[in-house]
C-alpha cells in the first residue's frame, strides 16, 4: 500500500507541474484525464522473451497540451505529455500486479472530422513483485509506444481506443534479464 500512495503521489505531482508549465508558456487547455482499461500479452519468441505474461490494464492517466496546433494539411495538431499510473493485473496468477508510472509524449492530429488520431512514445519506472521466469529484479523499467484514437462525444468527452507495444526489463541492472515484449489493447474515456 505504501508503495502505491509513492506511485499516486508521484503521479498526480506530475500532473500538477505539466499543468502548471502549461498555464505558463499560455496553452489555452486545461489537463485532461481518462480512464483507460484493456489486454495485453507478452509473446515468447518477440525478442529474447521467453515466457507468456497475460494482463487485465486498468490505467489512469492525466495529460496537458504543452505546444498548441502546429503544422498544416493532415499533419496538423498538437504536443502534449501524458502521465500514467498502470495497474497489469495478471491473469493466470494471484500475486500482486504490476504497477509503474509512465511519462509519454504524444501528438494529436487535428485535421480529420470524425476523430483525433494520435501517436506516443515514453517510459518510466515499473514495480513487479511477481515470480516471473527471467526477471532478476522487483524494479524495472519500461518503455512503449503506440497509436489511438480519440473519437469525441458530448459535454467535451471521449471515447479512446489505443494498441501500443510494451517492453519490460532491468536494463542489466540484475541477472537474469529476460524481457517482456508486449502488446496491449486499451479502451477508455476521457472525463
Amino acid at each position: 500500500m505504501k508503495l502505491f500512495s509513492v506511485i499516486a503521489f508521484t503521479a498526480i505531482s506530475s500532473v500538477s507541474a505539466i499543468h502548471a508549465y502549461s498555464a505558463v508558456i499560455g496553452t489555452p487547455s486545461p489537463p485532461e484525464f481518462a480512464v483507460l482499461a484493456g489486454y495485453g500479452s507478452s509473446h515468447p519468441g518477440l525478442g529474447e522473451t521467453e515466457t507468456r505474461v497475460e494482463t487485465v490494464d486498468l490505467v489512469l492517466r492525466g495529460s496537458s497540451v504543452l505546444i498548441d496546433e502546429v503544422g498544416a494539411s493532415w499533419y496538423r495538431g498538437y504536443h502534449s505529455l501524458m502521465v500514467e499510473l498502470p495497474f497489469h493485473f495478471f491473469t493466470d496468477r494471484e500475486e500482486v500486479p504490476m504497477i509503474g508510472l509512465n511519462f509519454l509524449a504524444t501528438y494529436t492530429f487535428t485535421s480529420l472530422s470524425f476523430g483525433q488520431p494520435y501517436v506516443f512514445a515514453g517510459g518510466g519506472p515499473l514495480y513487479i513483485d511477481a515470480d516471473i521466469e527471467g526477471m532478476g529484479a522487483d524494479w524495472n523499467g519500461n518503455y512503449q509506444f503506440g497509436a489511438g484514437v480519440n473519437f469525441p462525444l458530448q459535454n467535451g468527452r471521449a471515447f479512446l481506443v489505443e494498441a501500443r507495444y510494451h517492453h519490460v526489463s532491468n536494463a542489466g541492472s540484475s541477472d537474469p534479464n529476460i524481457p517482456l515484449n508486449s502488446t496491449k489493447f486499451l479502451l477508455g474515456f476521457t472525463f
